[in-house]
């Protein structure tokens, strides 16, 4: 457990509805910048998940463009946002390094 999370318990929670993605129902995987890395763990990752990516993304480009935000009780909440696309781009970088490695030998 860190630091943050040990002293100030509530802090992860302000933090994460201060940032503001979670009004229009947005994961922070959701949010990553899609370099060769994160694009390749997409390719990985089974087609009904990056249909709700699509589908919340797109939600969230209509909500933005009306200047709205969802109703409260479909904000995304901390307990619920999962990491479905970061442990395949953690693997993507890892094999990508020991490509590297190999190839350097």
């Amino acid at each position: 457990m860190s630091y943050l999370k040990r002293t100030f318990p509530g802090f992860q929670k302000w933090a994460y509805n201060f940032a503001g993605f979670n009004q229009y129902g947005l994961y922070r995987d959701d949010l990553l910048h899609e370099t060769e890395d994160v694009k390749e763990a997409l390719k990985r990752v089974p087609p009904h998940i990056i249909e709700e990516r699509d589908f919340r993304l797109v939600r969230a480009m209509q909500l933005d463009l009306q200047k709205k935000v969802l109703p409260k009780e479909q904000w995304t909440k901390l307990e619920e946002d999962i990491h479905y696309l970061l442990p395949h781009v953690q693997d993507v970088i890892r094999e990508r390094k020991e490509k590297e490695a190999w190839e350097a030998q």
